[in-house]
């Protein structure tokens, strides 16, 4: 079972933006995707995960390449992209890799920001689009329902993703640290510049109320304001405002210094000893660097942030060794849990067989016994069942043992034919 189990994709480490944006498809494409690979027979079990950083498929089939090429000429046919212009940066792996791919994956390992947690829900919805289609069997369940459980496992054994890896983010770990917390500490918006604005954003989120907005263009100030549920106020009213938040943000594309040491030394007197935390992320700087000089205010630039964030990337790159052995002790362990399930169609074969038979050879003798009584009976069927279980014991035991040691395979076809088995003891997607 596990030997037919591959992944196949490319992803940020082997493709550029310009091809894999190409393979991203839409939710009804997919399901049409989905619904070919297995109504044709190409695969047994497939679900897809298609995002901005990685298009890969996992499935059973009996033959991984096969299925591997029939999935991205489909991806591919829509946008006009051939098989061959994807072939070489296909990564391609099978059996208990694909299973150790697959939990990598989840626990974002395989990620290009080490830790962030959006792929686990991305593969999370992948997995739920496979089930509504029905393309999902016992193979896959396992293998996503012990790569989401490995997943959490990460996250609660290790601190993998418990460090700020960005500039925006790292400014809110670092107020964090000085202000002791963040819940309704105000902040000042200083420009409307992409990264200020998810600065705000990460600052909302860990408690800061209320966020006010100032900007030369006062109907972007009003607009960003509407959208961060704040106040736009007055550009000139800069530093009257500043003088009463806790955090300033400054983006602007001044290209020049707009926040002078004089004016914010001016405003420090009404603030009472209350410290003014600057996170300076334009470039060039909008606040005079020896506005850090004043008492009480902490400015921090983008290269401040960028030292943070690379001790924070070290951190995580030292916790994700701890998350590696995690890893690789459940990918060994499910191995052996899917191996035993594959010799469990053929053990249930094998005793409908069996019970079939013992069925109709007790039916036959009690035809010949008419004044049997209920006693008699209860002993034939208890003596037929009986003979059932001591036959089966033998080649069960082989079965899961055979499992366990990596041949179940082998001893699956053995006993399949000796028993007159045929094929009902492969199973597919229900087995």
């Amino acid at each position: 079972m596990i030997e037919r189990l591959f992944v196949a994709g490319l992803s940020h480490r082997t493709a550029p933006i310009a091809v894999r944006e190409q393979l991203v498809v839409d939710e009804d494409k997919l399901r049409e995707i989905l619904a070919d690979l297995t109504g044709r027979g190409t695969c047994a079990e497939v679900m897809i995960v298609s995002t901005c950083n990685r298009v890969e498929v996992y499935g059973v089939a009996e033959v991984a390449g096969e299925a591997r090429g029939a999935a991205f000429r489909l991806m591919g046919a829509h946008r006009g992209i051939g098989l061959p212009t994807l072939e070489p940066l296909l990564y391609s792996m099978d059996g208990a890799e694909a299973v150790h791919h697959a939990f990598r994956v989840a626990s974002s390992l395989d990620s290009m920001v080490l830790g962030e947690p959006q792929i686990l829900g991305q593969v999370k919805d992948a997995f739920a689009l496979a089930q509504s289609c029905r393309t999902v069997g016992p193979v896959l369940h396992s293998l996503m329902s012990q790569a989401f459980a490995v997943a959490k496992r990460v996250r609660s054994d290790t601190e993998v993703g418990r460090h700020a890896v960005s500039v925006s983010f790292a400014a809110v770990e670092l107020a964090r640290k000085i202000f002791d917390g963040l819940d309704g500490r105000s902040v000042l918006l200083v420009g409307a510049g992409e990264m200020g604005e998810l600065a705000a954003r990460h600052f909302q989120d860990h408690g800061t109320l209320p966020v006010f907005v100032a900007n030369r263009t006062a109907g972007r100030a009003q607009a960003l304001a509407r959208d961060l549920a704040g106040t736009a106020v007055p550009f000139e009213d800069l530093f009257s405002v500043m003088g009463q938040v806790d955090i300033v943000i400054t983006s602007t594309a001044a290209g020049e210094v707009i926040v002078p040491a004089g004016e914010v030394a001016r405003i420090l007197p009404g603030r009472r000893g209350r410290p003014l935390f600057f996170i300076d992320i334009s470039v060039p700087r909008n606040v005079d660097p020896a506005v850090n000089d004043l008492e009480n205010v902490f400015v921090y630039d983008v290269d401040d942030l960028r030292s943070v964030v690379e001790a924070n990337l070290r951190e995580r790159k030292r916790q994700a060794q701890q998350a590696e052995s995690l890893v690789e002790r459940e990918v060994a362990k499910f191995a052996d849990r899917l191996r035993s399930l594959e010799v469990v169609p053929t053990i249930v074969s094998l005793r409908e067989k069996l019970e079939e038979i013992r069925k109709a050879e007790l039916g036959r003798t009690l035809a010949r016994l008419p004044g049997a009584d209920e006693e008699t009976r209860q002993a034939l069927e208890a003596l037929s069942q009986g003979i059932v279980n001591k036959i089966l014991h033998a080649p069960t035991v082989k079965l899961r043992d055979s499992s366990k040691a990596g041949h179940g395979h082998r001893w699956i076809e053995v006993i399949s034919e000796l028993f007159g088995l045929g094929g009902k003891s492969r199973g597919g997607p229900a087995a």
